[in-house]
Formats: C-alpha cells, structure tokens, sequence
C-alpha cells in the first residue's frame, strides 16, 4: 500500500512539474540583450536611485527646516504672549501705584495732626490691602534709604550734601516718591535725593 501511495505522489509531482514547464513563461524585457546593454540600464537605474535617494534627503531637510520654524514660532509667539501680559498687568498696576502712595503720604501725615482714630483705622486697612495686592502680584516697593544710586532703579531729583560726614558720596539720602518693580523690570522709579 505505501508503494502505491509512493507512486501516486511521483505522478503528481511529475504532473506539476510538467504543468509548470508547459506554462509559458512572460517574455522579459532583457532578452536578447548583450552585455553591455544590461550594464547601460543599471548604470541609468543608479543613477535613477541616486537623484531619488537625493530627492528624499532634500525633502527630510526641508521638513526638518519647516519643524524647527514651527518651533521656533512657537517659542516666540509664547514669549510675546507673556511679554505683551506682564506690560499689561505693569501698566494697569501703574496707574494704582500713586493712590498707594496717597494713602502712604496721608497716613504719615495723619501722625503730626489730630485724626479720628476710627478714621485712621480705616485709611491703614485700605493701605494695608493695596499693599497686599501689590505683592500678590510680585511688585516690590524700591524705598530704601542709605543704599548706592541706581539708575535702573532710581530718578535723581538733586544732589545734597548729608548732614553725616560718614555718609558716603552718591548714595541715597531722601526718598522723595517711591518707585516700584516686579521682578527685574521696574514700573517706576523712585525719585530720590542723593548724596554729594
């Protein structure tokens, strides 16, 4: 029985071996071609891969260039974002900044002169609270006296000679009108009184 089935196969492959070889086989577009022919059309298929394989590489660094754009106009467009928030929020900051300073002035004021106690009360609770609006949003009070003159900070009003001999020369005698600043920026500068 295993010669039989054995026999069987044979035939069947002897068929499809047959079958295969009785099918006819496309004709290639390389027959008949010498040698040199061939050689000709892979140089012009390397070349062809060559400017392709150039294609690509221009077209990866273009879109890589496009990305870094998009980046870099991201980046900026952020930046100008938060530029343009905090030069809004200095300049409506500024505008409250000399009612601060009123009521600074009033409550200073308010000590050589007899004030109803209620009333002071009531301007110190509004100053206290302008104060805390102020730092809540990062702005600092530029008020101190002694220290050197800064142009960045400071707004020489004139030039005094000190009382103190040991007081050096162009530092801060008098703050005349106090200046403000949130971080490194300053809104205003404090108008001052400096040392000869």
């Amino acid at each position: 029985m295993s010669d039989t089935k054995e026999r069987v196969e044979e035939q069947n492959e002897e068929l499809s071996q047959e079958e295969m070889n009785d099918q006819e086989q496309p004709p290639s577009p390389y027959d008949g071609m010498d040698a040199d022919g061939l050689q000709t059309i892979l140089e012009e298929r390397d070349e062809e891969i060559e400017n392709l394989q150039k294609n690509v590489n221009e077209a990866n660094d273009a879109h890589l260039r496009k990305a870094a754009e998009l980046e870099n106009y991201r980046k900026r467009v952020k930046r100008d974002r938060s530029q343009i928030y905090e030069t809004a929020k200095a300049s409506a900051l500024e505008d409250f900044l000399s009612i601060s300073d009123d009521l600074s002035r009033t409550l200073e004021a308010s000590n050589e002169l007899d004030v109803n106690e209620t009333f002071l009360e009531g301007v110190t609770l509004v100053s206290n609270k302008f104060d805390e609006v102020l730092k809540k949003h990062g702005v600092e009070r530029i008020d101190e006296v002694g220290v050197p003159f800064n142009v960045d900070l400071h707004d020489a009003l004139m030039r005094k000679k000190p009382e103190d001999d040991s007081f050096e020369s162009d530092h801060i005698l008098k703050i005349v009108e106090n200046g403000y600043k949130i971080g490194d920026r300053t809104i205003r500068h404090a108008k001052v009184i400096v040392s000869e």
